[in-house]
């Protein structure tokens, strides 16, 4: 059995050399999931996301941290 089995490893980010894109996931308006929705760099001065939104990427929206937004 190897050391790495189930170790998942993410790609780097190819803008600041520093962070790694890890994904991020949503719920549709229906409440159905939707993995894999954005990745973003971990580096957080770096900024770089990539989105997908209707079909269409995005990328290097602006990004918040949702502490502001309205519980549903």
């Amino acid at each position: 059995m190897s050391d790495l089995e189930g170790i998942v490893l993410f790609p780097p980010c190819q803008r600041c050399d520093e962070g790694t894109l890890v994904p991020l996931s949503d719920f549709g308006g229906q409440g159905a999931p939707i993995h894999y929705k954005a990745w973003v760099c971990t580096t957080p001065e770096c900024g770089f996301n990539l989105k997908i939104r209707n079909g269409d990427v995005y990328i290097d929206e602006p990004v918040s941290d949702g502490t502001n937004r309205e519980r549903r």
